[in-house]
């Protein structure tokens, strides 16, 4: 038996009837209602948007990043306009999705993120969890936005002996569960911040339970202090300039009780922490850092139950947070394109949209690997965006009561599309762009003197 077309009432309103119900899973609809009545957000007079569409939109946008925002508006009722009474139906302008989204702004949408974006994974997801401990990652990167004034204003561009940066960027942190691709927090700030700052801030996510693992550019002696504070455990590279670790005593599985200090500005310790150091190389003349010393330091102290050998093959799991920059970067916002915000309320409201769609996107992979028996990893992300988005419409014009069903289809599909076992892989860290031949774009370049005639006007034959 195939699906029911969904029944819709002659008197009903398209801002009460629009729904993602195939990421219902991961963002509820009861949820979006709890922060619009939060924020205070309920509009008297039921027009072509809601608030509720507003926030759908900021997720929409990130599922269908190659249309305007006026297409992605027509598809976010798709399938409702398919069934709806009034078959002449015509969504919001273009002028009116756009002012919707600042009247909105970034705190709702900020709001909704840190509701949603809760760790999804359990001890039996394959490669989540490590002596019982929930894997998490810090990263951080620049994020290109786009070219103008109020941007450059607020979040600055980077600046060389070659000039300014072509665009104006801001400094991205992303705390992830490591299991399922998931950043569960995040924060962006001027271009200039120090990510090492913002990693800080972000252990506000950090919980009991959680082995927390972050690269050399993360270390500090209050990073350490702090996330122990949590009740959390870490697993972090020492940077180089870091030589002053007071040794206690050698374990038998080569690694070191050691020593981290802190001092006054005259040398004087005051504070002193007991971390466990590891040192280790590659081997393998193929691999990335073959033959270089790697230091790791962490609170997991006991060498019988946390052998040095498997946190040290651990650590490197720290590198599934570049695939998840990758899904986000590249799939979703389409490779090298910067963001479509102009203003930089939009531009922090778009971010956050990115991630709620990036999470919900990975919580149907994550219910298609369980239903599957499968790694997380043997998803195809790219197939998931694409089988989501098309399955949009498909929900919004199909009985409730088979929403079920039609779910449960979608995982399968998803499944489908897996990939191989991951293979032993590397790739040299280089980029294949280089310098342009055209001059540098100059603040004379953006008003530009237009033409008053049209080109065929222009043209005179000459003798």
């Amino acid at each position: 038996m195939g699906y029911m077309i969904r029944h819709i009432e002659t008197n009903a309103k398209m801002t009460d009837e629009v729904r993602l119900e195939a990421l219902e899973a991961a963002v509820p609809y009861a949820t979006l209602q709890a922060v619009v009545q939060a924020h205070g957000l309920q509009r008297q007079r039921k027009r072509k948007l809601s608030a509720e569409m507003g926030l759908l939109l900021s997720i929409a946008m990130n599922l269908y990043s190659h249309l305007s925002l006026g297409q992605v508006m027509y598809k976010l009722v798709q399938g409702l306009r398919y069934v709806w009474p009034e078959p002449s139906f015509k969504p919001a302008s273009k002028g009116a999705v756009s002012q919707m989204r600042y009247k909105i702004g970034a705190k709702p949408v900020v709001d909704l993120f840190h509701r949603v974006c809760q760790p999804m994974t359990n001890p039996d997801t394959p490669g989540a969890f490590l002596f019982g401990l929930r894997l998490m990652a810090l990263d951080g990167l620049d994020e290109m936005i786009p070219d103008t004034p109020e941007n450059v204003k607020v979040f600055g561009r980077h600046t060389s002996g070659r000039g300014d940066a072509g665009y104006p960027q801001l400094q991205a942190v992303y705390l992830e569960e490591v299991g399922a691709h998931a950043i569960l927090d995040a924060g962006f700030w001027p271009i200039h911040t120090s990510e090492r700052k913002g990693g800080f801030r972000l252990l506000r996510s950090v919980k009991e339970g959680m082995l927390l693992m972050w690269d050399a550019g993360f270390h500090s002696f209050e990073m350490v202090q702090q996330t122990l504070a949590r009740g959390a455990h870490f697993l972090g590279r020492l940077p180089a300039g870091v030589t002053k670790l007071e040794l206690v005593c050698c374990l038998p599985d080569k690694s070191r009780l050691v020593y981290l200090t802190r001092s006054d500005h005259k040398g004087h310790i005051q504070e002193r922490i007991l971390v466990r150091l590891i040192e280790y190389t590659v081997t393998d003349p193929a691999l990335p850092g073959y033959g270089e010393r790697h230091r790791l330091i962490t609170s997991l102290l006991d060498w019988h139950i946390y052998p040095a050998l498997q946190l040290a093959q651990a650590y490197h799991e720290r590198w599934e947070i570049e695939i998840t920059i990758d899904e986000t970067d590249t799939h979703q916002r389409l490779a090298f394109h910067p963001l479509r915000s102009q203003k930089p309320v939009g531009v922090i409201q778009e971010l956050y949209g990115l991630l709620l769609a990036h999470y919900a996107v990975r919580k149907v992979m994550l219910d298609a690997a369980r239903l599957a028996g499968l790694d997380p990893d043997r998803m195809s992300f790219t197939n998931a965006l694409r089988l989501i988005g098309d399955a949009i419409p498909e929900f919004q014009h199909t009985a409730p009561d088979q929403f079920q069903n039609l779910y449960h289809r979608l995982l399968e599909d998803i499944a489908r599309f897996r990939l191989p076992p991951r293979q032993p892989r590397t790739n040299p860290r280089v980029v294949k762009r280089k310098m342009s031949n055209f001059d540098k774009k100059r603040p004379e370049h953006y008003h530009v003197l237009q033409p008053k005639s049209s080109f065929a006007d222009a043209i005179m034959i000459l003798n």
